[in-house]
């Protein structure tokens, strides 16, 4: 039997070979490209090599690169630490630093000098200085007919191991991933700032222009835009926040190329997509498509249509509101795209025509029989086992935890814990007592009573009517019992009589506490059924959803080794993970539908129509208005047009957020922030045709900057190519 291992190395090798390679799709680790991955991209128009875009021996591309927040990309333009991301990834920061007072939100933002610059407790920049693959460390020790669990011990153990090794003596961290689902492990060593301060943002009305309406939506007009600042310490590493820190000088500077692009111009998106299931079978798909997804989808619509009520009609409820909304209404929309997606494509079958195909080749060789021979009806078991316990697990986290009142109460889950214990004093409470403070104040900041009341009463009937009974909390059976089956009452009472209703008597228990109040906070409404219900989920729910899952990573394991196995000479890139990747296609329209052609690029004069529709979603500024008007474009026009967004055929998925969109030169033409709508199922299966991610054009950026915030100082910084 060949080893796990050796064959990884086996089929990375064959990277190199004349392999068959599908337009626009695939998410490649860089430290990889060498080979047919970089000639098929030569091929296509770039005008680097593989050690332009990643190199351990130089400042490469990858240098300029930035893990903005841990859930974004960010790009390098400055020798002073200046990085471009999305507007909608920082906009917690932007929020963070609004009040009604000061809306930055609404009036956006602009620093004039770095002492201007806004500080952001928490945000980090994460850069890479090397990928390494350590697979046959990783698996020393292992053998293939090993027990999984004990398995997964030792490869545990050897990648803690590995990881202290790589960054013994530097101010490094480290951190090993699973590849082609724990076939390969690669070593990732990086740089973590903790200083990043808010430089510059437009109004929401522009960076957010069009808002849900156009959210997912080809054409859109939306300058999903910000500007950042990395600070280091003198010596250029990484340090906490201080006023003596000063902007970071990166190792590679991304250039702004402003002449123009073309139909069919090579691109490439550099950055760090989330998670794609590019592998999962037709039983996965399923699962996703008939029942987690639609359950999400019901929950979510709940809370908004609840949550932009009362937005509409209350300022500081939509300033408190208004990163929550932004964030929960995004993956809403994409979840409703990517259904549609998957029926529109067909996918269950498609997969389950590439099954059939798969256990053709199986059962063609006696050997093959005895290691897959039974796999796809494994699959088949477990997931049929799993669509009652996902739609309770989905309500748990979209329902009870969706009731902001309660995940408050839930963070006071140790508090209680520590206080049962009778040798802890309340000297030894301070510290949590303290934490909790300081929480309950930043939450209630962003917190309105009467909208999660509502939504209490929405999300306890829905956990109620649509959760198994099985799968529900006995206490909170009890409760409905009690109540004659009527949530409304139920959620009301516990709104009325517990103490996370109301700040200053949550923070007056909180400074009087003593372990004798103990009792108080266990009989609290809120905090009771928060306890039970969270208590029976990990307890009953949770354990017995992971343990399927944990079956079907052992599968997918097995799955994805006989992948490789059956196409060797086809290159297989590996699920998005949150890592380092490139991808790369070109800049072209499509065609959704019958009747309907979408060429690639949008402009101004589009982005000022939709404003005259009188929807809110497309109000603007005067300012962009009278720009517009004047035709005031400076250098950032083309063809007498401002070109807005254009479209591109890389596959992105969440995560690539902010991502340089680059063109064959390795220059900035855009910055990646979304993907068309009737391509969201790319998370799931590729389709050239229609796959699209959407960038905000960099003239546009610029231009935003220059012409409408009068904050051209910035531009200095810059290189730019005109």
């Amino acid at each position: 039997m060949i080893h796990q291992s050796r064959y990884i190395f086996t089929f990375i090798f064959l990277l190199t070979l004349n392999l068959q390679l599908f337009a626009g799709e695939g998410m490649w680790v860089p430290f990889l490209l060498k080979g047919a991955i970089e000639a098929d991209m030569q091929s296509k128009g770039l005008k680097l090599n593989a050690e332009d875009l990643y190199s351990l021996n130089k400042s490469s591309l990858k240098d300029g690169i930035v893990h903005f927040g841990g859930g974004c990309t960010g790009a390098m333009v400055s020798e002073k630490g200046l990085l471009f991301t999305n507007h909608h990834c920082g906009f917690s920061q932007i929020q963070s630093h609004s009040t009604v007072e000061n809306d930055l939100v609404t009036k956006g933002f602009w620093a004039k000098t770095l002492a201007e610059e806004l500080p952001n407790s928490g945000l980090i920049a994460t850069f890479i200085i090397r990928i390494e693959d350590v697979s046959r460390e990783v698996f020393e020790g292992t053998s293939d007919t090993m027990n999984i669990a004990d398995k997964e011990k030792i490869i545990a153990g050897n990648s803690k191991k590995i990881e202290a090794a790589a960054i013994k003596d530097t101010h490094y961290s480290s951190f090993i991933k699973s590849f082609y689902s724990g076939n390969a492990y690669y070593l990732y060593v990086v740089e973590i700032f903790k200083d990043v301060r808010l430089v510059g943002a437009p109004p929401v009305s522009i960076g957010k222009f069009g808002s849900a309406t156009d959210n997912w939506v080809w054409p859109k007009h939306t300058a999903d835009f910000a500007l950042f600042r990395i600070y280091a310490g003198t010596d250029n590493k990484p340090a906490s926040y201080s006023k003596d820190n000063i902007p970071y000088v990166p190792k590679h500077v991304f250039p702004i190329n402003i002449q123009g692009t073309q139909e069919n111009d090579f691109t490439m998106v550099y950055g760090f997509p989330g998670t794609t299931k590019e592998y999962l079978t037709s039983d996965g798909v399923e699962l996703i498509a008939a029942h987690s997804n639609p359950v999400k989808i019901q929950l979510r619509n709940e809370r908004l249509d609840i949550w932009n009520r009362k937005m509409s009609a209350n300022d500081t409820i939509r300033i408190a509101y208004s990163a929550k909304e932004s964030s929960l209404s995004n993956y809403h929309k994409k979840w409703i795209g990517e259904i549609n997606g998957i029926k529109k494509m067909n996918a269950v079958q498609i997969k389950r025509d590439r099954e059939q195909e798969f256990e053709a080749w199986v059962n063609s060789d006696p050997s093959r029989i005895a290691k897959y021979g039974n796999l796809l009806a494994k699959f088949s078991e477990v997931y049929s086992e799993m669509p009652d316990l996902q739609i309770a697990s989905d309500h748990y986290g979209e329902a009870i935890l969706a009731i902001e009142l309660l995940y408050l109460a839930r963070s006071f889950t140790t508090l209680a814990e520590k206080s049962a214990i009778k040798s802890n004093t309340i000297d030894s409470l301070k510290p949590e007592i303290e934490r909790l403070k300081k929480t309950s104040s930043a939450y209630y900041n962003n917190f309105n009573l009467q909208t999660d009341k509502e939504v209490a009463s929405r999300m306890i009937y829905y956990y109620n009517s649509v959760v198994l009974p099985k799968y529900q909390n006995p206490y909170f059976k009890t409760q409905v019992i009690k109540y004659k089956g009527n949530t409304d009452k139920l959620s009301n009472d516990i709104f009325e009589k517990s103490i996370f209703s109301n700040e200053k008597v949550l923070l007056d228990f909180l400074d009087s506490y003593k372990p004798a109040d103990l009792n108080k906070l266990l009989q609290d409404p809120a905090f009771k059924l928060i306890t039970e219900v969270t208590a029976f989920h990990r307890k009953e729910i949770s354990p017995n959803l992971k343990l399927q899952n944990l079956k079907l990573d052992s599968l997918y394991g097995i799955y994805m080794k006989a992948i490789l196995e059956k196409d060797p000479t086809k290159i297989i890139y590996p699920d998005a993970n949150s890592t380092l990747r490139i991808t790369y296609g070109k800049i072209e329209g499509y065609e959704p539908y019958d009747g309907a052609i979408y060429k690639s690029y949008s402009t101004l004069d589009g982005l000022i129509a939709k404003n005259k529709m009188g929807t809110k979603d497309y109000e603007i500024p005067e300012k962009l208005i009278e720009l517009w008007q004047k035709k005031d474009y400076g250098n950032y026009a083309q063809n007498k047009e401002l070109r807005v967004n254009f479209i591109a055929s890389n596959h992105t998925t969440g995560g690539n957020s902010g991502s340089p969109v680059l063109n064959a030169s390795g220059e900035i033409i855009g910055l990646n922030y979304d993907r068309n709508w009737e391509g969201t199922m790319s998370e799931i299966i590729y389709d050239k045709n229609m796959v699209r991610n959407i960038s905000v054009d960099i003239r546009f950026a610029l231009f935003i900057i220059d012409k409408f915030a009068e904050a051209n100082y910035l531009l200095d910084e810059m290189k730019i190519i005109k």
